[in-house]
């Protein structure tokens, strides 16, 4: 079965949007694995608006499930996750002033850079990720790189989905077979929601991981946390 990572970041954007800590990001980690996550997906930012560096520190002794750290790879970040030691660090492509990751690495260009990065990562112990696009030379890119696995930036699959779900997963299950091919693991993130999830991960049965913030937490809003958890859970059954 597709394992679910849920992205807290939008725990944090609340608690900061009134300072002090309410909502507790730590408490709600705890919460997420109890009620059934599989996993932990954070993404600290320079400007730190959601999820902090402290955040990252914090979580780490109650992270029982699997640790994902997201980031690009600049040197506070290599530091971070060299401390924290996370089971999985996925690097993603963004400039700091990006409101969210908009899109997959470049890895043709970057391949010496992500070389090295990946290498250092790998040297302690993490499992790798690379945030793609479906461009099957960014596969085979990130392969020769040395990343574990790739995160499929699932954006464009959402916002076409209700047009015409099998045009729109064309791409996707077009990019996965190539990375399977290659030996790559396989994730998936960015606006998954209990609509488009189940079609995503039937016809892709091989994802490995879906990491899904944003839709999960506004759901919690309306289901309650736990509830909402279990929803996203039977999407993936």
């Amino acid at each position: 079965m597709t394992r679910l990572s849920v992205n807290i970041n939008k725990i944090a954007t609340l608690r900061n949007a009134r300072g002090g800590d309410i909502p507790n990001v730590v408490q709600a980690a705890i919460d997420c694995q109890a009620f059934g996550a599989q996993g932990i997906t954070v993404h600290p930012r320079p400007d730190e608006r959601h999820i902090t560096y402290q955040d990252v520190l914090d979580l780490r002794p109650v992270v029982i499930t699997e640790f994902n750290i997201e980031g690009y790879p600049d040197q506070r970040y290599m530091e971070l996750v060299g401390r924290v030691k996370p089971e999985q660090a996925t690097l993603v492509p963004d400039p700091p002033d990006v409101l969210t990751s908009n899109a997959g690495w470049d890895t043709v260009k970057h391949q010496s850079f992500l070389q090295e990065v990946l290498s250092e990562l790998k040297s302690q112990g993490m499992r790798t990720s690379l945030f793609v696009d479906t461009d099957l030379r960014h596969i085979e890119g990130a392969a020769a790189a040395g990343a574990d696995r790739i995160e499929l930036y699932t954006e464009p699959y959402a916002k076409n989905y209700a047009t015409d779900r099998e045009a729109a997963i064309a791409p996707f299950v077009q990019a996965a077979a190539r990375a399977k091919e290659l030996g790559l693991g396989i994730n998936a993130g960015h606006d998954l929601n209990l609509q488009n999830l189940r079609y995503l991960v039937e016809t892709i049965p091989y994802i490995d991981e879906v990491s899904i913030g944003h839709a999960l937490i506004s759901d919690a809003l309306y289901y309650g946390l736990e509830n909402t958890i279990q929803m996203y859970l039977r999407q993936l059954a």
